[in-house]
C-alpha cells in the first residue's frame, strides 16, 4: 500500500497467552448462561526500518457464547477453537513480511482470516468454520497490541497517529470512494473526552430487589439493582431481554422502572436511561413495536427513558428473510451489533433500516475505527459496548469510546461479573473502575499507545 513512510513498522515478534477468569455471578443472555471467561492476551514487538522498536499489549475475552452461538457445537468446543484460531492469527501477523501502518497491516493480514477459519477447525476434527464475528474477536487483542506498540514507538497516542502524516493510504482503500482524501483522524478526537456515562447491565438472572436474592457473595459488592444504583450513582441501565417472551420482556422493563424510580428518587436523580437488548431473539419487527407500545401504555416514563434498541433480530442480515427494521427505527434508534462485521454488513443494515451502530473493541481497533468513520458519515447513532471486558480490555474499550465523537455511553459490566480481574488495573486507574455519578473518568487515557499502561 502506498510508497511507504519512515514511520512504518513491521511485526518483529508476537506472543499470545490465555488467562482464565471466574465469574462472581452467572450472566444469562441469548438463552445461555456464562460463568467464566478466558482472556486472550497478546504482546507484539514492532520495529521501524532503522531498527527502533517498541512493545504493545492487547487483551480481550474469548466471548465464544456471544460470538459463536453454534447450534451443533458445545460452548467448550467453540471456546477451544477460538483459542486455537487466535494462535493461528498470531502466526499470520508474525509471518507478515511488510512494513506499514497498523490499519494497513491488519487490513492485509485479515484477507487470510476466512481461510484460517476453515483450516483451524478442520485440523482439529471439526467441520463447522469459525464465523466472521468470532474471527474478529480472536484477532482483536492482536490488532490492539499492534496499534498500542505503534503509538508507543512514536511516543504518541494511537488515536493521534491516524492522519496522512502516518498513513500511506486514505480511508477509501478500506471503505469506498466517498472517503477519498479522508483519514481516520477526521473521525476521532485529539484528546479523550473527560468522562462518559456507563451502561450498567441487568442480566436476565440478576435480582432487582432483596426478595429476588438467592445467594449473596461475601465480597461486599452490591447485588440488587437498587444497591447498584445507590453505590455507583447509575444513570444508564442496559436490560437483557428474552426476545421471544413478550409478556416477560414488558414486565421486566416495567419492574426495573419501578425499582429504579424508587432508588433514583432516594438519591435525588430525575433523569436516567435504558437500552434494551434482545440478543437477536425477536422473530419480527412487529415484536419490537408491540413491546415499545406496551411499555409506553404501561409506564410512559419508562418508554421515554429507552435510548435505543440493540440488534433485536438475527445477525444474518444477508439471508433472504432478513427483517426490515424501518418502522421500529421510527420509534427508537435500532442499533446493529452482532451483525456488524464489515463495511458491507453496515451498508446492508442501513438498507434494512438500522439507524445506529454499536462499536466494540472486541471487533478490533482497526475495524472499530473504520466503522466509526462510516457511521459518522452516515449520521448514525453511536455507542460503545463491551464483552464483559475486565482490566486492559475494558481500558481499551474506554479509550475507544473517549476518542469517537458523539458516543452516547459506554458499557462495562466486568465490575459486576468478574471484578477480581480488575484489581491490579483499578489501583492505577481508579476513576475508570470506581464510578462517580454513574460515569467513568476517561480524561487520563491520553498516554502513548492505546492510552494506558500498567
Amino acid at each position: 500500500m502506498g510508497q511507504g513512510k519512515a514511520t512504518d513498522v513491521r511485526v518483529k515478534d508476537i506472543r499470545v497467552a490465555f488467562e482464565s477468569i471466574p465469574y462472581r455471578s452467572p450472566l444469562k443472555f441469548g438463552g445461555r448462561i456464562v460463568d467464566h471467561a478466558n482472556l486472550i492476551n497478546a504482546d507484539i514487538t514492532v520495529e521501524t526500518h532503522n531498527g527502533r522498536y517498541a512493545v504493545g499489549h492487547g487483551s480481550m475475552p474469548v466471548g465464544n457464547v456471544w460470538a459463536w452461538p453454534s447450534s451443533s457445537l458445545e460452548p467448550a468446543d467453540t471456546e477451544k477453537l477460538m483459542k486455537a484460531y487466535a494462535s493461528a492469527v498470531a502466526e499470520l501477523f508474525d509471518s507478515y513480511p511488510g512494513f506499514g501502518h497498523p490499519l494497513e497491516i491488519e487490513f492485509e493480514v485479515s484477507a487470510e482470516y476466512d481461510h484460517q477459519a476453515r483450516r483451524v477447525p478442520n485440523s482439529l476434527g471439526y467441520s463447522e468454520p469459525i464465523p466472521a464475528l468470532a474471527q474478529l474477536v480472536c484477532a482483536s487483542p492482536i490488532d490492539a497490541a499492534l496499534h498500542d506498540a505503534y503509538g508507543r514507538l512514536h511516543k504518541a497516542n494511537s488515536f493521534n497517529t491516524l492522519s496522512k502524516e502516518f498513513c500511506n493510504v486514505d480511508l477509501s482503500e478500506f471503505l469506498d470512494d466517498s472517503f477519498k482524501g479522508e483519514y481516520a483522524d477526521k473521525y476521532t478526537l485529539r484528546e479523550p473526552v473527560s468522562s462518559l456515562p456507563l451502561y450498567h447491565l441487568i442480566g436476565a438472572l440478576d435480582p432487582l430487589t432483596a426478595a429476588d436474592v438467592t445467594s449473596r457473595p461475601s465480597d461486599g459488592l452490591p447485588v440488587t439493582l437498587g444497591e447498584w444504583i445507590k453505590a455507583d450513582g447509575l444513570t444508564h441501565l442496559k436490560i437483557k431481554l428474552a426476545g421471544d417472551q413478550l409478556d416477560w420482556d414488558v414486565e421486566r422493563v416495567l419492574s426495573i422502572e419501578r425499582v429504579a424510580s424508587e432508588a433514583q428518587s432516594a438519591r435525588g436523580c430525575s433523569e436516567w436511561f435504558y437500552s434494551c437488548d434482545f440478543n437477536e431473539k425477536c422473530s419480527s419487527a412487529e415484536y419490537v413495536i408491540e413491546f415499545l407500545n406496551r411499555i409506553k401504555s404501561g409506564i410512559p416514563a419508562a418508554f421515554e427513558r429507552i435510548q435505543y434498541i440493540e440488534q433485536p433480530t438475527s445477525r444474518h442480515l444477508d439471508s433472504p428473510n432478513a427483517i426490515d427494521m424501518h418502522e421500529a427505527a421510527k420509534i427508537k434508534p435500532v442499533v446493529i451489533d452482532e451483525a456488524l462485521t464489515s463495511f458491507e454488513s453496515l451498508l446492508t443494515a442501513r438498507e434494512l433500516g438500522y439507524s445506529g451502530v454499536a462499536l466494540k473493541a472486541c471487533k478490533g481497533q482497526t475495524e472499530s475505527l473504520l466503522m466509526a468513520a462510516a457511521a459518522q458519515k452516515f449520521g448514525m447513532f453511536l455507542c460503545v459496548q463491551d464483552l464483559t471486558c475486565p482490566g486492559a480490555s475494558f481500558l481499551h474499550s474506554c479509550s475507544l469510546a473517549a476518542r469517537i465523537p458523539g458516543i452516547a455511553a459506554i458499557e462495562g459490566n466486568a465490575r459486576q461479573y468478574c471484578p477480581a480481574a480488575n484489581s491490579k488495573w483499578a489501583k492505577r486507574f481508579p476513576g475508570l473502575f470506581v464510578l462517580k455519578n454513574g460515569r467513568v473518568d476517561t480524561s487520563k487515557l491520553n498516554g502513548p499507545g492505546l492510552g494506558f499502561h500498567l
